[in-house]
């Protein structure tokens, strides 16, 4: 008999950041067309502290950036029809990454490419959540959204690949080139990511952040400059950028004085990217924006494209996801793992993995 069969199965609920307890459920089912994976690694993610977010919902499995091995699966998997190039036939043993959301294909979204505007996109998951020792894959996200890992990918590198998709989504949306000039407001896990992805397309970085420990890896993963948030003022960066400000800011922070800087360090004709959730409504100077034509833009998720995109980057090499892990822990002690990710201090990645 199967490991998996003989026991109930862990998983970590979330109460709030401080009360994230060990519980047993049975194993999941698995019905024609789908999965059970065996969590090798899954990743913390910024938004799973997001309090005030998460805590309405409670008590709740999260966990959105896993990756492990298939232990089932169901009847007449391999006679599911795919897309894009995502592959159904899949085996026991197989090492995958699994997307929790995946878009429907079918809707008006959909069609015109806006994956991550699909509603089926916002409302899907796998079950019970990424922290939990054995997750149920569902029909369409193994067909969507379940990707064979190369043999140089590991599994921790692997729970990377969803963080790293949003970051190739947002970037696709403003357009870096060479040479020119890129703000990353908030140098964590995301920060680092914008930081090592604009500088691979050859621009000018300047990175700030509130943490000396952040500042000094945005500086090892390629930053130009770095200044503490605290500090930074527009004159800062015009001072070494030859009295110019920036042609692109990417907000990697919720913090009002996040949204000051960034509007007030993007040049004429320049482009301002939200790429973490604002804390408070965004106060916009109009009229300014108009003269100087700025564009301002959002962005959420990834789609299935941004996902495969992303694990090339890993698996070439050009993104380091490797070095950007700060601690793996075990999924008995994930109350350490979301206490580092919520105190945002001396961690960038944080993976859950196996006892």
């Amino acid at each position: 008999m199967q490991e998996w069969k003989r026991y109930k199965l862990k998983v970590a609920v979330y109460y709030s950041n401080d009360d994230v307890w060990l519980e047993e459920r049975p194993v999941p089912r698995i019905n024609d067309g789908e999965i059970l994976v065996k969590m090798m690694a899954s990743g913390i993610c910024g938004t799973d502290v997001m309090q005030w977010y998460r805590q309405k919902k409670a008590p709740r499995v999260l966990g959105h950036e896993m990756a492990g091995e298939i232990v089932e699966v169901g009847k007449d998997l391999n006679n599911l029809n795919s897309l894009n190039g995502l592959n159904c036939s899949f085996k026991v043993g197989d090492r995958v990454f699994v997307s929790h959301h995946v878009p429907c294909y079918n809707c008006r979204y959909c069609a015109n490419g806006d994956y991550t505007a699909c509603e089926a996109l916002h409302t899907g998951n796998y079950e019970p959540g990424g922290f939990s020792e054995y997750i149920r894959i569902p029909v369409e996200n193994v067909k969507y959204g379940t990707l064979l890992l190369p043999d140089n990918v590991s599994y921790e590198e692997a729970a990377m690949i969803e963080p790293l998709a949003c970051v190739v989504l947002g970037q696709n949306r403003i357009g870096i080139k060479k040479d020119q000039t890129v703000l990353v407001i908030g140098s964590g896990m995301s920060g680092l990511m914008h930081i090592q992805m604009a500088k691979s397309k050859g621009a000018k970085v300047i990175a700030t952040d509130i943490n000396k420990y952040r500042l000094d890896k945005a500086l090892e993963f390629g930053a130009d400059y770095v200044f503490n948030a605290n500090e930074y003022s527009a004159e800062n960066l015009k001072e070494i950028n030859t009295g110019n400000l920036a042609e692109h800011v990417i907000v990697c922070a919720g913090a009002k004085k996040a949204v000051d800087d960034a509007v007030s360090s993007v040049d004429r004709k320049g482009k301002i990217l939200f790429f973490a959730v604002p804390e408070g409504d965004i106060n916009i100077p109009s009229t300014r924006f108009w003269r100087d034509e700025i564009t301002v833009t959002f962005s959420y998720g990834a789609g299935p494209d941004d996902l495969k995109a992303a694990m090339e980057m890993i698996r070439s090499g050009a993104i380091n996801a490797k070095k950007m892990i700060s601690h793996t822990i075990p999924l008995s002690d994930i109350q350490k793992g979301f206490k580092l990710v919520s105190e945002a201090k001396d961690s960038l990645k944080v993976v859950i993995i196996p006892d």
